[in-house]
């Protein structure tokens, strides 16, 4: 039997030629020491990396990249790291999501322009794991995503605390004064106490178990802390593995399935995963061409339970969440279940149940087994209605149960600017019973999409104890926070969709077991109040804003750019002789 022939090497289109144009290309390279022998048909893999001072949760890549390169010189490669653009939802204005299809284009351009065979893309904070596949799904060159890591766990006074999720408690408390200043200082110190990202169940986390479940990432991507050993020792492997795949020419087409995001949307809920993942899942599905819709995200995930008693939604972080056995341990759960694609393809060139099927859980309490889950029928909620034609998503297990069927009186903030001027105002007219609507805060209107969807309960409401209400808004909300929030309302009210058209005192009906969300006008006042409207003025005139507001995508499609909705590949780019 014939070997199978190797793919032709990309970078040899650069490196491979002998003449004034192959002199420039190694001569430069050279300069950093490199021999001959390195342009002589080895695979060049780029490291694709996300460090930055302004992203404090990928501080550490600098580390995780040097341990990649070993694993790529140790395969045989030759491993060139590159720097593209670093979402850091800590610092970044006005929203880290305004600059997820920037990155994303900077990470596909990046590839394209350079002479790579295969790819490890480097990421942690919640943005920069879907640009990064974003931008490598289009440019399909063989691809490994290596995420950071979590965090350790908070501490605080003898009590565990999970970045995001006791930051909005904290701040709640604060408000209500049931904390002092000094004592919200105190656990500021104790909260983020070494590198990684979220060490709850937020959107990064949630991203990086959604690498895992694509089969993007090698096993137990998702929750070995940033600080433990054996997340060096998963970059090292990864740099040894992408060598291997350029000879298979295993691209990111070959494994972002149809299937793979099945086993995703199924995964997404058995972790109880943050609602920015449903955005961020749709962009990669448009990327790669897999026709992936809100719907599939009800339907997929209605018959599965979460599993995993982690924060936002219950007690404990990942650090736990990886010492129980980690995502394996719940991808060997939903397969047992007939909830998994089984033979869907992995980065390691096995399928995703030969990588779980032996999988151990050592700890019950984290990760609870199916027959007696965290929490019921927990999958991402996709509510349709004529306040949301084209959807909007609730997640039900980090909502209050006694409002998941509520009707109640709009009280309605026409920008985030208003609602932050108001919410404390001790003569708002609201009460506990009333639905808290904001509007202008979708891809277009904030514009990016920010994560003010869970706005602050109102001071006076606090001091009354309460602790959630319903909150409706085209924006986004962090995931680690919680509460009854309906988020992503699509069309959002910038665009004029029915959300703009919302006004005080109007009844609302949210029924989440019917998918429901329901505005109490009749079709002539709705058409009266559409006519009646006027759009608000664009957010920007010039520069990269207004190339977002021109042609992003609503929320039900992904938000990306109209314009980079689907796969190119990475052919080798024009001579420039």
């Amino acid at each position: 039997m014939s070997t199978p022939e190797k793919p032709k090497l990309r970078s040899q289109a650069w490196f491979g030629r002998q003449d004034k144009m192959g002199f420039y290309y190694r001569s430069f390279l050279k300069n950093s020491g490199t021999p001959q022998d390195q342009f002589d048909g080895r695979p060049v893999i780029g490291i694709c990396n996300t460090w930055s001072e302004l992203t404090p949760c990928n501080g550490h890549f600098r580390d995780l990249a040097q341990h990649v390169r070993t694993g790529v010189i140790e395969a045989g490669g030759y491993p060139l790291e590159f720097p593209v653009s670093s979402l850091g939802e800590v610092t970044m204005r006005p929203t880290a999501m305004l600059f997820r299809n920037l990155a994303a284009m900077d990470v596909e351009e990046g590839i394209r322009a350079h002479p790579l065979d295969g790819v490890v893309l480097l990421m942690g904070c919640d943005k920069t794991t879907p640009a990064l596949l974003m931008g490598a799904a289009s440019a399909d060159l063989p691809t490994i995503g290596v995420s950071g890591g979590p965090q350790l766990r908070g501490m605080y006074r003898g009590q565990i605390i999970g970045s995001g999720t006791n930051i909005i408690s904290m701040s709640e408390q604060l408000r209500a004064g049931e904390i002092t200043l000094d004592a919200f200082h105190e656990a500021e110190a104790g909260m983020n106490r070494s590198s990684g990202h979220c060490m709850t169940m937020g959107t990064a986390s949630t991203m990086a178990s959604m690498v895992e479940a694509l089969g993007i990432g090698l096993p137990e991507n998702a929750a070995i802390p940033a600080t433990d050993a054996r997340r060096n020792q998963l970059a090292r492997m990864a740099g040894r593995r992408i060598v291997e795949m350029v000879g298979e020419d295993l691209t990111p087409s070959k494994i972002l399935t149809r299937a793979a995001f099945e086993n995703a949307i199924r995964t997404l809920a058995a972790i109880g995963g943050s609602t920015n993942a449903v955005v961020h899942l749709l962009a990669i599905a448009g990327r790669i061409g897999v026709d992936l819709t809100l719907a599939d995200f009800d339907r997929l995930g209605r018959e599965v339970h979460c599993l995993v008693d982690l924060m936002p939604a219950g007690r404990f972080l990942m650090e736990d969440f990886y010492y129980a056995g980690g995502l394996p341990v719940v991808l060997r759960t939903l397969g047992e279940r007939g909830l998994l694609h089984k033979d869907a393809a992995t980065v390691n060139g096995k399928s995703i149940w030969d990588n779980v099927r032996d999988a151990d859980c050592f700890n019950r309490s984290v990760i609870t087994p199916f027959e007696a889950p965290f929490k019921s029928d927990a999958g991402m909620a996709i509510l349709r209605g004529n306040i949301c034609p084209d959807g909007a998503v609730i997640k039900p297990s980090a909502a209050s149960p006694d409002l998941l069927v509520h009707t109640g009186r709009a009280v309605v903030f026409e920008s985030v600017e208003e609602m932050h001027a108001g919410v404390d105002d001790d003569s708002l007219d609201i009460d506990a019973s009333c639905i808290m609507v904001l509007k202008n805060c979708g891809p277009k209107g904030y514009p990016g999409m920010a994560e003010v969807g869970n706005m602050p309960i109102p001071a006076k409401l606090l001091r009354q104890g309460v602790r959630d209400m319903i909150r409706i808004s085209d924006a986004r909300m962090s995931g680690t926070a919680y509460g009854t929030v309906v988020l992503h309302v699509a069309p959002e009210a910038t665009a004029g969709g029915p959300l703009a058209f919302v006004k005080n005192g109007d009844t609302i009906t949210l029924d989440v077991p019917a998918r429901s969300l329901h505005l109490h006008i009749d079709d002539a006042e709705m058409e009266a109040r559409r006519v009646a409207w006027t759009p608000p003025p664009p957010h920007a005139v010039r520069g990269y804003a207004k190339l977002y507001i021109d042609h992003v995508l609503q929320a039900d499609r992904g938000a990306d750019f109209d314009f980079l909705v689907g796969r190119t590949g990475s052919p080798v780019p024009r001579d420039n002789h």
